[in-house]
């Protein structure tokens, strides 16, 4: 029993090596569950596996809640045990060839303090995490996929932060155009989620968002030796913004399952993954997100991922996702509260029975570092539940000194390649790239209709000043005309006051009158006298001479 079997990882025993406990590895990508109150020993339990998963050529990653995983990377010593040697603990249970020692680790921290920096996309994240992180509601979230898919469409690349700031202002702006075409598109929810980013640039979240993102294949690691290497996550600080903390594993949990191809079931797992502090990935998501973590569980089985999930209180988890975890290791928990007996009482109904083991009574009296525990067989069906004493951890139960830690980041395999942001062109710029050039059409435009409007009063003015001229010569013709008419009228009227004094002139004097009347008189006389002789002469022919 001492020797580490390659098939098996030796979880515990009972005293003097009784009922030895194995985690099939074949049966390790079933999943499992790590559930106790706190200081009940679930973090040696953790550290355990860990070290047993690496033993066996599998990489794990781990997140580092209260900073003392990362002690794996250095051996433990006689005094890292918390309440009784380790030693002594592997001597009770007959595990002869347990000693102290290390295992290879790699340091991630999203803040890069503590580690290498862990980055993604904004694009990769996707509209339905990222709602979750910023904690929008339904309506907000249906603004957020339609700028998601603007920006799809447009080919604007969504890198970081600022880029999704500059597509929400892109967004906002169109809001009358979107809402014809996708449905309401408000400024108010617009400005909502502006103000959400605003609280998650401030958790730190504009230092997760950006490149160059996380290439899911450094996780998957051996070292020289064949050994699987631990991902080690700091989140100590990160537990602060406990949101970003549950939203950033379960994206690296779909991103996984979203990457690695099917392989169905394999004899050790590609990768553990350790999902700490689990009832933060629940508390208050909506239904379509726990069908989607339900989905990923139950399905990331056939990539070769395990997934064990690490909670005070086992009715944390949804049923849905715990029925999908086969490997349960059960610390004591307290039956203080009407929850607390809740919780005894289901963790005791989900063990295969054991006649032996009063589960619904063990649960309350495990002593630190003992566990009930039922694990996978090789048929794939649940063993009995015992009472097991958890094995102690070979590596140090205890974080890392600075220097430790600085020479482990410098020197590991990733080296420098996550150290340093890479601002590269995207929708930020290239949306910055069409408001400049549209700014310039619109300057153009606007230079061309103000020459266009020059031109015109220009022409307008050349308008009035021809037709200033035309009514100028209209007027001056008007003008001489009637001057003309005047000069014509004056001409006639002389003409008619000259010829008035001709006749006036030519008209007889009362004299003349009497003298032309008496004129006339004789004249009349002589003629009749004329006539008469004539008359005589014509009509008798008496005259002869």
């Amino acid at each position: 029993m001492a020797s580490q079997p390659t098939t098996s990882i030796f979880i515990g025993a009972g005293p003097g090596g009784l009922q030895p406990q194995r985690l099939e590895l074949s049966r390790a990508n079933r999943h499992g569950l790590i559930a106790g109150a706190t200081g009940t020993g679930k973090t040696v339990t953790l550290q355990g596996l860990v070290e047993g998963f690496s033993a066996a050529g599998v990489p794990t990653f781990v997140a580092d809640v209260k900073g003392d995983l990362a002690g794996l990377a250095m051996p433990g010593s006689a005094t890292s045990g918390t309440h009784q040697p380790f030693a002594a603990r592997a001597a009770e249970i007959g595990d002869t060839a347990w000693r102290y020692d290390a295992v290879p680790v790699q340091l991630w921290d999203l803040f890069g303090v503590a580690g290498h920096p862990i980055r993604t996309t904004v694009s990769e994240m996707g509209p339905l995490l990222l709602s979750r992180l910023m904690n929008l509601n339904e309506v907000q979230e249906g603004v957020m996929t339609i700028a998601f898919h603007v920006a799809d469409r447009d080919g604007l690349l969504l890198l970081d932060l600022d880029d999704l700031q500059s597509m929400l202002v892109h967004v906002g702006e169109r809001a009358a155009e979107l809402t014809l075409e996708y449905g309401n598109v408000s400024k108010p929810s617009v400005g909502a989620i502006q103000r959400s980013l605003l609280q998650l640039r401030s958790q730190g979240g504009d230092l997760f968002f950006g490149e160059p993102a996380l290439e899911l294949e450094d996780f998957l690691k051996l070292d020289e030796s064949g050994r699987g290497i631990v991902n080690v996550l700091a989140a100590d600080r990160l537990m602060a913004s406990p949101r970003l903390y549950a939203t950033f594993l379960l994206w690296l949990l779909s991103e996984l399952f979203e990457t690695l191809p099917e392989v169905g079931d394999l004899p050790k797992p590609k990768l553990c993954f350790f999902f700490d502090e689990a009832h933060l990935l629940f508390e208050d998501a909506p239904e379509g997100l726990l069908e989607k973590v339900e989905q990923v569980v139950r399905l990331i089985r056939s990539k070769g991922v395990g997934v064990y999930f690490i909670t005070q209180n086992p009715i944390d988890i949804p049923d849905k996702v715990a029925g999908q975890l086969g490997n349960r290791v059960q610390h004591a928990l307290r039956a203080f509260t009407p929850r607390d007996q809740a919780a005894v009482r289901s963790a005791a109904e989900t063990f295969r029975p054991n006649p032996g083991v009063d589960v619904a009574s063990a649960i309350t009296e495990l002593k630190v570092g003992e566990a009930l525990v039922s694990l996978l067989l090789p048929d794939g069906s649940p063993s009995p539940v015992e009472r097991t004493l958890i094995k102690p951890p070979a590596s140090r139960a205890g974080p890392l000194t600075d220097q430790e830690r600085q020479v482990l980041v410098q020197t590991d395999a990733i080296g420098s390649r996550y150290d340093h942001a890479v601002d590269r062109h995207s929708a930020e710029e290239m949306l910055a790239a069409r408001a400049g050039e549209a700014a310039a059409a619109a300057a153009a435009a606007r230079a061309e209709t103000e020459a266009q409007k020059q031109t015109a009063l220009a022409a307008k003015q050349q308008a009035h000043l021809e037709r200033e001229r035309l009514r100028t010569d209209a007027a001056a013709r008007r003008e001489a005309d009637r001057a003309e008419r005047e000069r014509l009228r004056l001409d006639d009227q002389r003409r008619r006051m000259e010829e008035r004094a001709a006749r006036e002139a030519a008209k007889p004097t009362m004299t003349d009158k009497m003298l032309q009347s008496a004129g006339r008189a004789a004249a009349n006389s002589i003629g009749r006298q004329i006539g008469n002789k004539l008359l005589r002469g014509i009509l008798g022919g008496l005259l002869k001479g």
